[in-house]
This record gives structure tokens, C-alpha cells and sequence, in this order.
């Protein structure tokens, strides 16, 4: 399984970047994004930026991963999970339309 992690770019050169998730530096390619500017959040997926995310959804992600690695540890999952648990499960938009719309399969 793959996981997307949040990282911080902290220098650009090209469609080369040194970025950062709080524990470790590592170098990533920007080809999927284009050159971005230092402190600009992606989410990076093995050593390639595939996503430019705002700092709030990089820090919900690394809550989650937190939470997850803590759940696997045999600890619980604190307060990783907060932003779901407030809410009710919502449908996607297209999924949503169809139930409003009566269409239905079954």
C-alpha cells in the first residue's frame, strides 16, 4: 500500500525539491506539480509530489497517520480521528444527486 505524506518544500531547483515532514529532509520531484515556492505543502507519494495541499489538510493527514501508527502500536488513537468523528458520513456529490434525484440500484 502506498501512503501519501504530507511535506513541507523547504528549497527548489528546477523540478527538484528539498522537503520536509518534521522528521526527516529527502528530495522530491515537482514533475507532477511544476516548481513550487519554498513552504508550500504537498502530498508526497514515493519521492514524487503528487499534490499541493493547504498546511490544515497536511496537519489533519499527519493527525490521521499519527493516530493510525498509534492504533497499531496497541495504543489508542487519541484525538487522530476528531475532524471525522464531529460529523455524520456524507455521500459524494454524484452520489448525492443520484439519491435526490430517486435513482437507486437494488
Amino acid at each position: 500500500m502506498c501512503v501519501g505524506i504530507p511535506m513541507k518544500i523547504l528549497s527548489v531547483d528546477g523540478l527538484l525539491a528539498q522537503a520536509t515532514d518534521g522528521t526527516r529532509t529527502e528530495t522530491i520531484d515537482l514533475a507532477l506539480t511544476g516548481s513550487l515556492q519554498p513552504g508550500t505543502w504537498v502530498l508526497g507519494f514515493l519521492g514524487s509530489a503528487r499534490e499541493v495541499i493547504s498546511e490544515n489538510e497536511a496537519a489533519k493527514i499527519r493527525d490521521a497517520l499519527d493516530g493510525l501508527a498509534s492504533v497499531m502500536a496497541g495504543r489508542g488513537a487519541g484525538d487522530a480521528f476528531a475532524d471525522l468523528e464531529a460529523r455524520s458520513p456524507q455521500l459524494p456529490p454524484h452520489l448525492q444527486a443520484a439519491l435526490e434525484a430517486g435513482e437507486s440500484k437494488g
